[in-house]
């Protein structure tokens, strides 16, 4: 057999028209029954650039018999191996699964641009890194999407894996398409290409959706894909498109989502919940990596859930209510990590972290067990409250001292009562002349652009909040060697927030207003050489406002992109924005919709949402009432620590919080050498 040869990959003339539904192919022809394609990968990796990520074996991996298993999962998260490896969703999945006898897991990530080419050259399926198995053969494939950014690579995983792209279109043989992640709170988008989307937590989800195939097949299959959508349909928290139709009014508003009579499904789905974190210590054993990775350590999420109320925030409205790992069961976790990775760093993770009730104890007790291990502890981008120097400083006793980053998220306070950030430039300036006095010599700031009422003054009083934290920094230390980087995201309002009936700032005027910032920033001669500044343009944010509040018509544009060519689209050397917008103006020709109908165009209290049939366990009616509060310029306190706001989750969803302290401790306390 021939072999291409390494080239520079033209997939844009590779394009097919959008109405064109049987393309000649050979990968969905073959079934390789859990047989593993390595010698036909083998022999395209020397090229390609990283061969390495795609051949598998990591420590803490896992392949088990495929014979063994009632219910086999290939798990993705669509994005290349260097991103998708330490995602915490799938690595926890992958572990709760393959503890079970009858079913195994194993993982694929998105191939490169320069694969992907010789895969379609050569006819070697979408695999999986563990065992080198066609995702085609699987019983379920399971995408976890922390942003919509990896809707194309998506369709290109299930094309490579001969999976029609169309959930309409596959038949008994085909595995079931499930989403799942941040993402999932709003699948309309990708409601054409997935058999079904599991909202919220997933470890328990997985487990019953793992009993209900297990179940099915053991009964000989019965009506085949159809029953079985059906009783996934029927499992808390799992949400079937096809069992729900969408009509639309004349100007292009939805008139209403309403259940069908394919399949006896609920007018609203619930987001599923886990409750007792203790009771879920994942991952036991992280994977790590062959290849380079964009985080390369041992991570323990020691709660879930925020109840601060930043407006802006999905990960914090969705995630509710909050929910504490105790002391020990932390300590535990990263016992194992450590001792199952050889890792000597663990990341604190939360939506922040530095919130837990015991954070104090917890940090303190953690760097008494590892003194003299060169063990560091970190915790991600730090609330600017919730920060001092005695908890920073038992983090890094024991390891590196690297910057810190604080994320005020709005330049001036208007803008921070606005979204809810209850931060004022005192205590910014407080906390970081703390830092640089107690030897910090970076700290980073993360603000967001685009922010609804925001206008060019708000932006341009983060370059005076720096020059402030310079200043101030200075003279805390003594020192003329510190430095403050200024990282800028643009805004973009998410469904299950308050901001979800915001317009979006276009791009232009993104761009315009960042402009602005920059400039006044490198004009300072007294301090503008000791800050950076960091800021994407407003495209790619546009591209991803369309897809977060997006309906099923979107799914029209995700596929006509797509076949023009869009990969890797969380990539700024792969994305193009122009491609969007032309595949837009060919799948919208005929609508009474467009890009700025879907981003720029505030929304109003009647219009009906495209997720508004699927629940979150926030309250729609106290959602419009923050967003109103915010138009006023008013906040709200956190609800851990004040009467109850009503927000709906605990009383709907039979939640509740769950937060110390304890007064647990950890043990044992002696020194790990």
């Amino acid at each position: 057999m021939d072999y291409c040869s390494p080239s520079t990959c033209d997939l844009a003339s590779k394009q097919w028209p959008l109405g064109e539904r049987e393309k000649p192919r050979t990968l969905a022809d073959v079934r390789y029954e859990g047989r593993t394609v390595f010698d036909q990968l083998e022999r395209l990796l020397p090229f390609v650039s990283k061969p390495v990520q795609y051949v598998g074996g990591e420590l803490n991996s896992v392949v088990k018999d495929w014979e063994s298993a009632d219910v086999r999962w290939a798990l993705m998260y669509p994005d290349a191996y260097e991103v998708g490896l330490p995602n915490q969703g799938v690595q926890i999945l992958y572990e709760v699964i393959n503890e079970r006898s009858d079913a195994l897991a194993e993982r694929t990530y998105s191939v490169w641009p320069d694969l992907e080419e010789l895969m379609r050259d050569n006819q070697v399926p979408q695999f999986t890194v563990d065992a080198h198995r066609a995702v085609g053969d699987f019983d379920v494939f399971g995408l976890s999407f922390s942003t919509e950014l990896g809707y194309t690579n998506m369709l290109t995983a299930l094309d490579l894996a001969g999976i029609p792209i169309l959930a309409q279109d596959r038949d008994d043989e085909s595995p079931i398409v499930i989403a799942g992640g941040h993402a999932a709170f709003n699948p309309e988008p990708v409601a054409r290409f997935v058999d079904a989307a599991v909202l919220g937590d997933g470890e328990q989800a997985a487990l019953d959706i793992t009993d209900c195939i297990a179940g099915w097949k053991a009964e000989g299959a019965p009506d085949g894909r159809k029953e079985l959508l059906v009783r996934l349909a029927a499992i808390e928290g799992v949400y079937v498109p096809s069992f729900y139709d969408v009509e639309y009014l004349p100007d292009g508003r939805i008139h209403r989502v309403a259940p069908n009579s394919q399949g006896d499904a609920p007018w609203r789905v619930a987001k599923r919940t886990v409750m007792d974190l203790d009771e879920w210590p994942y991952p036991k054993a992280p994977l790590v990596p062959l290849a380079e990775t964009v985080h390369e350590r041992s991570s323990v999420e020691i709660f879930r859930g925020c109840t601060r109320g930043c407006r802006f925030c999905q990960a914090g409205m969705i995630t509710r209510p909050v929910r504490e790992r105790s002391v020990d069961t932390v300590g535990q976790m990263i016992a194992s990590g450590l001792e199952k990775t050889g890792f000597d760093e663990v990341g604190l993770l939360s939506l922040s972290s530095a919130d837990h009730s015991e954070i104090g104890p917890m940090a303190k007790q953690l760097a008494d067990r590892y003194e003299g291990t060169n063990t560091s502890l970190s915790l991600p981008s730090t609330r600017v409250d919730a920060f001092n120097v005695t908890l920073a400083n038992e983090l890094t006793r024991n390891g590196r001292r690297s910057g810190l980053t604080f994320a005020p998220e709005g330049g001036s306070e208007r803008i921070r009562r606005v979204i809810n950030k209850t931060v004022s430039k005192e205590d910014l300036i407080r906390t970081v002349t703390a830092a640089y006095g107690a030897g910090w010599r970076q700290v980073k700031l993360y603000f967001m652009c685009g922010l609804p009422t925001e206008t060019d003054e708000d932006v341009l009083e983060i370059a005076e909040l720096a020059r402030e934290v310079i200043r101030s920094g200075r003279e805390a230390s003594g020192r003329r060697d510190i430095r403050c980087t200024v990282s800028i995201g643009g805004f973009v309002p998410k469904p299950h927030t308050p901001f979800q009936w915001a317009a979006q700032l276009g791009w232009e005027e993104t761009d315009a207003r960042l402009l602005k910032l920059r400039n006044a920033i490198r004009n300072d001669k007294e301090v503008g050489k000791a800050i950076g500044f960091r800021y994407h343009d407003g495209r790619p944010g546009i591209v991803e406002g369309l897809l977060s509040r997006g309906d099923r018509r979107t799914g029209l544009l995700i596929e006509q992109v797509w076949r023009d060519g869009a990969r890797f689209d969380g990539w700024s050397e792969h994305f193009s924005f122009d491609r969007w917008m032309s595949a837009a103006d060919k799948a919208f020709a005929d609508l009474p919709i467009d890009v700025d109908w879907y981003t720029t165009r505030e929304r109003e209290e009647s219009e009906v949402l495209a997720w508004d049939h699927l629940d979150s366990g926030l309250d729609r009616d106290w959602l419009w009432e923050d967003w109103l509060e915010a138009l006023d310029e008013n906040e709200v306190d956190d609800c851990r620590w004040t009467p109850c706001f009503d927000c709906g989750v605990c009383d709907q969803l039979g939640t509740e919080i769950q937060i110390g302290p304890t007064g647990r401790q950890l043990l044992p306390l002696t020194v790990v050498n």
